[in-house]
């Protein structure tokens, strides 16, 4: 059966594919798969039976994981009796932990806002395993995205089986009684003590980075240095990874042989201590997959087996050993990159390194390796690539290896023996890490250093494995005409094809983002010609107290709009036009200029600009980005579309909503009205100043509150839809229903992205049709 899992595994997958995803094609392309083993790699008979078993197997389990896909608690529930499973989050005053409702057996996500500082430090600092509590609450469903390429949250819960939040008011450890520790518990307890130890004892450089190799836990890295890790793409040296499994069980073991005990014993050993390992470290995929596949090979060694374990059938078998337990697992991104890499390194790189003598010349070709594999998954979850990350692999995995994995074992085993750390060590440590950190920041701003070309559809993410597949193909082949260039042609092509893909799109479109108790208008015209956001969201903030701060709190502009925008390929925006001054329509100004490349922001003429007008003013500077004062009587053309501005006048210095930008704009044969919070005297101005102004599409001023849409202004431009923005359940009551009443008597057609999400008017010349992201 040697080298014939990897088939047996393919089976598995198409069979969890077809129960999970969507059955028809699947199972089509599984008889396809049938006949081409059969075909071309001369299956016998009872080898074909054992891949439809498998397939059946998997497509069973698969099916009955669909079925059991919901929730079994009652809705109006609000007493729960809860065992904690995990280690509690703590972020500024918010508490979040998952628990098991021990009624139901069902996981639950519990919330918890904390009430003071000493409250805060006291939850801390206990463990929330061995005990059965009591809890009262609200039960919530989790957030779903409302925006293309928004995170999911509730449909990431549900591939968890959890399915409900519960809000609770009260400490959720004032109701509990001890219960009897579990293996399992005891080793999650264990955990949770070991992050603690660290974070007592080191520094919060060595803490936190310690937390993050030796159990798994990242939760006390500094967002901002995360996000470098990831823009660099290197993020995934952070997690406990197959490479730093192998390194500890290489270094036990030879540790083990070197003080004087068998191999035999020290297999024993490794065998009984993986499984502890994998709780120890979070249970991540990566960590899982590379345990499983050694576990295998020591099993293989142990019995003596006559056939060695070839590392194709190694991970194949730990694949299907995964899947059998936890068929969702394939929604997971550490599941999917971990596998696919491992796997394409198993299969090209022995072949493509035995060609290289120079080590250096070996580690670029397996990071080369591992980042083709990684690439679909890369451009789908997060759309855009480093490309600079082959060179920071290269600097970066011999530092994790060889520097930080076995020294932050060293000071923590030092520091758990003697109680201290030689302070040199800590010095020597801290400085090694601050000057890493900063060239890792230095690296993630450069302005070349992402690729992004969007989310791609299932016919690119097809188009790019074949690509992948054909450069593997030719850079393996021993005799293969003018490989080089072949090479060349289709690394161009694997680049190129999104961009021009993009670009040669005849469709533009006009979203309403939803930012919730905000305003982002994206205008995009077809084949690029003009990309225009009006207005970027913005996150109120108030002033408070230091200990309840997050550590990444929400920001609509680097959280909504700039994924939006990435996930459709934008990385600029011709004109930024920016209302006026409030902070619910500016306040995500500051990501976008930071993230994406802003030829021109288009500001009010006003005579007081705000203060966070002035703040973007000077950012704008900095940056050498245009900022232009526009008026009454200002316009510009593009691509067979016009855009006028009918107001503020020019030095305007009355109140600030008045003085918002007011843009008419004639795009897809519909004329457009885009008003900011302009109130209903400046309708109204509008309207003297405009007699025979005609509008197909109202954006509603000040999120559809009655100070604005004035009746007589409606009834005078008489549009046929209406789109509002407004965040759901807002504290305002927006829209007000005296505009809707307004709205509905002229039989204008509403939108509203608080009950619909996303609003997107998508055409063809000078037709277009309207669609909500939810239905």
């Amino acid at each position: 059966m040697n080298g014939k899992y990897f088939y047996f595994a393919l089976a598995a997958i198409l069979g969890v594919l077809c129960s999970l995803v969507t059955f028809l094609p699947f199972f089509l392309l599984s008889i396809l798969y049938l006949y081409l083993l059969n075909k071309f790699k001369r299956f016998e008979n009872k080898h074909l039976f054992v891949v439809i078993i498998i397939f059946v197997t998997f497509l069973f389990l698969a099916g009955r994981t669909e079925l059991d896909n919901k929730s079994v608690i009652p809705e109006t529930t609000t007493d729960f009796y809860i065992e904690f499973n995990d280690n509690p989050k703590i972020d500024g005053d918010l508490l979040q932990i998952q628990a098991t409702e021990k009624q139901f057996k069902e996981k639950l996500i519990i919330r918890y806002k904390i009430k003071s500082e000493a409250e805060q430090e006291s939850l801390k600092s206990k463990s929330f395993y061995n005990c059965s509590c009591q809890v009262s609450g609200t039960m919530k469903k989790p957030a779903v995205a409302k925006n293309p390429n928004g995170f999911n949250y509730r449909q990431y819960l549900a591939s968890k089986d959890i399915y409900w939040i519960v809000e609770i008011p009260g400490n959720p450890l004032q109701n509990c009684s001890p219960m009897k520790p579990s293996p399992m518990t005891m080793m999650k307890q264990l955990r949770f003590l070991g992050i603690r130890y660290l974070e007592a004892n080191f520094p919060i450089e060595i803490a936190s980075l310690s937390a993050a190799l030796i159990f798994g836990d990242r939760s006390m890295l500094d967002p901002v240095l995360l996000g470098d890790f990831q823009k660099t793409g290197i993020v995934h040296l952070l997690a406990i990874s197959g490479l730093h499994v192998s390194l500890l069980v290489g270094m036990v073991f030879y540790l083990g042989i070197r003080i004087g005990l068998t191999r035999q014993l020290m297999m024993n050993f490794l065998l009984l201590i993986l499984p502890v390992y994998v709780i120890l470290t979070g249970a991540s995929p990566s960590v899982i997959r590379a345990v499983l596949m050694i576990y295998l090979v020591l099993l293989t060694v142990k019995w003596r087996s006559k056939r060695k374990l070839l590392p194709i059938d190694a991970i194949s078998l730990a694949f299907m050993i995964f899947l059998f337990f936890s068929q969702k697992v394939i929604f997971d991104i550490g599941f999917q990159l971990s596998f696919s890499v491992s796997l394409v390194i198993i299969f090209s790189a022995p072949i493509i390194l035995r060609r290289f003598q120079n080590n250096g010349a070996r580690i670029l070709a397996t990071s080369v390796t591992a980042q083709l594999a990684a690439l679909p998954f890369l451009f789908y979850h997060f759309f855009e690539m480093s490309m600079i990350g082959i060179a920071a692999n290269m600097l970066y995995i011999p530092l994790f290896s060889f520097v930080y994995l076995p020294g932050l074992y060293l000071l923590f085993i030092v520091q758990m023996l003697f109680g201290n750390t030689p302070l040199f060590l800590l010095t020597i440590f801290k400085k090694i890490i601050y000057l890493s950190d900063y060239l890792i920041g230095y690296l993630a701003h450069f302005s070349f250093a992402s690729f992004v070309p969007g989310r791609p559809n299932i016919i690119q993410l097809i188009i790019y494995i074949v690509i992948i597949i054909a450069i593997f193909y030719i850079w393996e082949a021993n005799a293969y005409p003018k490989r080089k260039t072949h090479l060349i042609y289709l690394v161009v092509f694997l680049f190129s094809f999104q961009p021009v893909w993009n670009w040669l799109n005849p469709f533009g479109e006009v979203t309403i983002i939803d930012v919730g108790q905000g305003d982002s208008s994206l205008i995009y015209l077809p084949h690029g010609r003009g990309t225009y956001l009006i207005d970027t969201g913005g996150t109120m903030t108030f002033g408070e107290e230091e200990w309840k701060h997050r550590s990444k709190p929400f920001e609509v502009g680097r959280d909504v709009v700039v994924p939006l925008l990435k996930g459709k390929g934008i990385t600029k925006i011709d004109k930024l036009i920016l209302s006026h001054g409030d902070m619910d329509h500016i306040g995500g100004t500051f990501s976008i200029l930071k993230e994406l490349r802003v030829k021109q922001i288009l500001m009010p003429s006003v005579v007081a600009p705000s203060e966070t007008e002035i703040r973007i003013i000077q950012e704008a500077e900095r940056r050498k980005i245009p900022v232009i004062k526009v008026s009454a009587g200002d316009q510009w053309k593009s691509a067979g579309s016009n855009f006028n501005i009918l107001s503020p006048e020019k030095n305007f210095s009355g109140e600030r909503n008045s003085g918002s930008i007011a843009l008419v704009a004639q795009v897809g044969g519909v004329t457009w009205f885009f008003g900011g919070d302009l109130d209903q005297e400046g309708e109204m101005k509008i309207s003297k100043q405009y007699p025979n102004l005609s509008i197909d599409v109202l954006k509603a001023g000040h999120h559809g509150s009655k100070t604005s849409s004035a009746e007589a202004f409606i009834k005078q431009i008489k549009p046929s839809t209406a789109l509002i923005s407004a965040g759901e359940s807002n504290r305002y009551g927006h829209p007000h229903q005296e505009v809707l009443e307004r709205l509905r008597e002229t039989n204008t057609t509403i939108y509203r992205t608080d009950l619909q999400g996303a609003i997107t008017f998508r055409f063809y010349r000078k037709n277009g049709t309207f669609s909500t992201y939810l239905p």
